[in-house]
């Protein structure tokens, strides 16, 4: 049974291995380009008002320059356009310098009268997204540093009137919260950029402050959306390869009808299309240039400031953002262009598919499809073309001279910047009033660049397939052929829609004629219901694997995911099949769940203390801690009572019996779709489907694998921490040692206490975990030494049972010689391992609190050159019982604890706690120290009274 054990857990934790690799290094190499200075970056401090600097202390406000730029702006008289950037959690102002940086360059290159001044923010790299009580104080700080920067502008003929953010992880939820600040004035923030940013949701929700402010952020936007339509707010995720905070998370909690406020993730960002991490999303080269190129073209040449034109911002960040037709943004769209070039250079195609490859000497070309005789036959004309100069392309001709085109309307604005090449869709049914459509292939600046064409009936180039369930166990779709080989196929991938769900999905190519000068392939992966999409460039042939994987649920049932093929000419495609990758469904369910696995390993230590219970109570000697962890899979007396809940609570009686008693809304996991907490309170989100609860299962053996091999960790770390410190202390032979006078104990409390309430919660955790521990480790060295002694002088089972003496607590206790001196028996021994093996499971089940706590800790010990008490403690006073149980169970023993009433009660409360802390505490973490702390108060009092 022990050999079964130990390989269910180890094959549990192997597929828990396979998750975290999957989700930490499962996909494509990093292929962001690094950002360079090629001046020495300076941090100029820009002088706050001392109320401020006293208000604040350990914050600062910098601007960034290089070179020439630092020492023109170090009187701080600027005239540029001002952009303050936000580092978020643990952040450095310093990561400014590729933002900065890039900005100088652009300047410089477009040789204008207008630049960026950028300014950075100290926040002291707090850790802002674990500990939630120093958000409000970056919040106001922020507030005050905008004011200063626009003072900065007062003798400017056109000052600013707003300062545009720019916010990495927390930094991009701080500058949201900004409106929150009851004299904050709204029209001081036209523009918000964040990268990176959790925007849903806390990742770690670990102290209740963090969610309040969640809460009051999503309040202020939701009740106040119409007032702050004025407001810009742009978030950009990493995509998969930032596992930190998922770009579900990154989705901007607003109404979709919402013109004003656009999310999506990298991947989809036209000339990014890569996946970032979440650090170098900030210096990703090609992120930075889009970023940088958006707020150029946003600038008033007039009044060399950002414009305050609401259209304008959106109409520049979907032009840099979302899609990139491949012309210059400033150009002005002429109602009527006018042709003049011979007739020489134009060409009639009569074929359904155009391949052309320019010649190397400059010329004009052009080519003409007429629409007469098409418009029935096709739906829609396809054209794309190697060549990305920022210029007009495509044409529709209104008034024709025999094979010239005389006048035409420019359609070029359709266009679409793909990896490889710029392509164009047009619909027939829209041009109506056009006769011909004209390519544009001149080669002005001597370039060689191919052109192909086609027309297509789209639905006949669009196949389904439908997808292997997720438990198909490496099932694969049949193969599938795309019939044509034109230039334009998509597949729609039936049933995928769901974020646990992740295929390989295999592409085959081939191609009867080979050609050195044939354009790559571009597979995109498109999702409807959010700009997430992905590009894989091929070549051909080759046989590509394409990752399907997802980072939102459909929020409702009208599409599936779309993979759109741009293919060679004359060239067959096969999708060879279509896979279900089991360790990226591990990987996903880790992404988006792994925040929940505290949860349940805090269940599985419960449950095995409340096995080492019962067998106190019957046997009176506790399990072995590798024992009593091993039985900590109880999946029916843990999930089937949360099910139970769930279904319960879809009556309306059950709704309202539990709104009589006060008790917060049931956690869920969070795999619904975008928006899931969107509800009247950040507390309660939405409900979701049956098939969740599968998923807990899952949790539940990953927590009991990690509580089982925890477990034996645990206990082996303190047996080499205790062979370091054995040289320190005198050998002992009794199980009280390390223990304490009640005196001794009531005084420690008293003085936690007070350290908890002046300086720090989770520091008075600590010192009461430290000598619990200490109490531990006595017990290992006198277990070790009773061996040995044992060992050296065993005990011989002949001695007369009649000189055997019980002790005062009614067992067996050492034996005594005619003389009086003690004889150490096995029951000594046994004695000792049975206090040990119930502080050894005691001391695991208490590391998981104070693990929690360590950022406040952390905090606290980063501020302390600033202040000596952390305001707001969000330990305080939920440890109060927790270090107070500690330093009680310090003297606690398997016999008093078997003679006390109280045992069985706290025995019977550890299946209530287990199901209260899934149904409470999956997105409540902080909720997790009060449930632990009932159980180990009741085993406190049983061992004292």
């Amino acid at each position: 049974m022990k050999v079964a054990i130990v390989a269910f857990y180890s094959s549990v934790l192997g597929l828990l291995g396979i998750g975290l690799r999957e989700l930490l290094s499962g996909f494509e190499e990093n292929r962001c380009s690094m950002t360079y200075m090629f001046e020495y970056p300076e941090y100029r401090r820009v002088q706050l008002p001392r109320r401020v600097t006293q208000q604040f202390p350990g914050y600062g406000l910098y601007l960034y320059g290089e070179g020439v730029y630092a020492r023109e702006t170090r009187g701080l008289k600027l005239s540029g356009a001002p952009v303050l950037f936000l580092p978020g959690n643990a952040g450095s102002y310093k990561q400014v310098r590729s933002l900065g940086s890039v900005a100088l360059r652009k300047a410089e290159d477009i040789a204008s009268h207008f630049h960026l001044n950028v300014f950075t923010v100290d926040f002291n790299e707090e850790l802002v997204a674990l500990y939630g009580g120093s958000l409000r104080r970056q919040t106001l700080f922020l507030h005050e540093c905008i004011k200063v920067i626009l003072k900065l502008y007062k003798d400017q003929p056109h000052p600013p009137r707003s300062v545009v953010l720019v916010g990495h992880s927390m930094g991009g939820v701080v500058a949201r919260a900004l409106f929150t600040l009851p004299l904050f004035n709204p029209q001081l923030v036209s523009l918000i950029l964040t990268q990176a940013s959790p925007h849903q949701a806390p990742v770690l929700p670990l102290d209740s402050h963090l969610l309040e402010f969640y809460s009051a952020v999503r309040g202020r936007w939701r009740t106040e959306a119409e007032d702050l339509r004025n407001v810009t707010v742009l978030s950009v995720g990493g995509g998969h390869r930032d596992y930190q905070v998922r770009s579900g998370l990154t989705a901007l909690p607003c109404s979709e009808r919402d013109p004003t406020k656009l999310s999506l993730v990298s991947t989809a960002v036209p000339r990014t299309w890569v996946s970032t991490d979440h650090l170098s999303i900030v210096w990703c080269k090609e992120l930075v240039l889009a970023t940088v190129r958006a707020f150029f073209d946003l600038i008033d040449p007039d009044t060399r400031q950002f414009t305050q034109d609401q259209d304008k911002r959106m109409t520049v960040l979907k032009h840099h953002f979302v899609r990139h037709p491949v012309r210059l943004l400033g150009d002005q769209e002429k109602a009527v262009i006018t042709f003049s070039d011979p007739a020489e250079t134009w060409t009639e195609v009569n074929t359904l598919r155009l391949l052309y490859n320019s010649h190397k000497e400059p010329g004009m070309k052009y080519f003409l499809f007429a629409l007469s005789g098409r418009r029935k036959a096709y739906s829609h004309f396809h054209c794309r073309s190697s060549s990305l100069d920022m210029a007009s392309w495509l044409y529709g001709c209104t008034q024709m001279n025999g094979s010239v085109c005389l006048q035409a309307v420019d359609l070029s604005w359709g266009t679409e910047l793909l990896p490889a090449y710029k392509a164009v869709m047009m619909k027939l049914a829209d041009l109506s009033s056009v006769s011909h459509l004209v390519i544009s292939a001149s080669n002005l600046s001597g370039r060689q660049f191919s052109v192909e064409c086609e027309w297509l009936n789209l639905a006949a180039r669009q196949v389904s397939i439908p997808v292997p369930h997720v438990l198909s166990l490496g099932l694969t779709v049949s193969d599938v052929t795309l019939n044509s080989t034109g230039l334009f196929h998509a597949v729609q991938l039936q049933h995928f829609h769901q974020v646990y769900q992740a295929f390989r999905i295999t592409i085959a190519s081939h191609c009867k004629a080979a050609k050195a000068d044939r354009l790559p392939c571009v597979y995109r992966l498109v999702v409807p219901w959010f700009r997430e999409d992905s590009f894989t460039t091929a070549n051909v042939p080759s046989v590509t694997e394409i990752a399907g994987i997802l980072h939102t649920s459909r929020p409702d049932n009208t599409s599936s995911v779309l993979l759109q093929l741009h293919t060679a000419p004359n060239c067959q495609y096969k999708v060879v099949s279509v896979r279900t990758s089991f360790p990226k469904v591990l990987g996903q369910v880790l992404r988006f769940c792994g925040q929940a696995l505290p949860v349940y390993i805090a269940v599985g230590l419960l449950l095995a203390f409340e096995s080492q219970m019962n067998s106190l109570i019957k046997t009176g000697h506790p399990l072995e801690m590798s024992q009593a962890a091993a039985g900590a899979v109880q999946l029916h007396k843990v999930q089937l009572p949360v099910y139970l809940l769930h279904l319960l609570l879809r009556l309306s009686w059950f709704q309202d019996c539990w709104s009589a008693l006060s008790l917060p809304p049931m956690d869920i996991l969070p795999l619904s779709g975008l928006n899931v907490w969107d509800s009247e309170d950040l507390e309660q989100p939405h409900t979701t489907q049956d098939w969740v609860h599968l998923l807990g299962l899952l949790l539940h053996m990953l927590g009991a694998a990690v509580a089982f091999w925890g477990s034996a960790l645990f206990k082996l770390s303190l047996h080499i921490l205790s062979l370091l410190l054995a040289p320190l202390h005198r050998p002992t032979l009794y199980r009280d040692t390390g223990t304490m006078p009640p005196w001794a104990q009531l005084l420690l409390i008293f003085l936690l206490g007070l350290l908890a309430w002046t300086l720090c919660g989770a520091l008075a955790l600590v010192l009461a975990y430290l000598c619990y521990l200490y109490r531990v480790l006595r017990l290992l060295m006198t277990q070790r030494t009773l061996k040995h002694v044992l060992n050296l002088a065993p005990h011989k089972e002949t001695i007369e049972k009649g000189n055997s003496q019980l002790g005062s607590d009614g067992r067996e206790g050492p034996k005594e010689s005619n003389g009086g001196t003690p004889l150490l028996s096995s029951l000594a021994l046994q004695e000792v391992t049975d206090d040990l093996e119930l502080h050894l499971n005691l001391s695991m089940l208490l590391t998981l609190p104070l693990m929690l706590s360590a950022p406040s800790l952390i905090h606290w010990a980063r501020s302390l050159r600033y202040t000596c008490q952390l305001q707001p403690d969000p330990c305080w006073p939920l440890v109060l019982p927790l270090f107070t149980s500690t330093v009680l169970l310090i003297n606690c023993n398997s016999v008093k604890l078997c003679r006390s009433k109280l045992l069985t009660l706290a025995s019977r409360l550890v299946l209530p706690l287990c199901v209260a802390m899934v149904t409470f505490t999956l997105l409540h973490l902080y909720r997790l120290a009060p449930l632990v702390s009932v159980p180990l108060a009741l085993v406190a009092l049983s061992g004292c009274i």
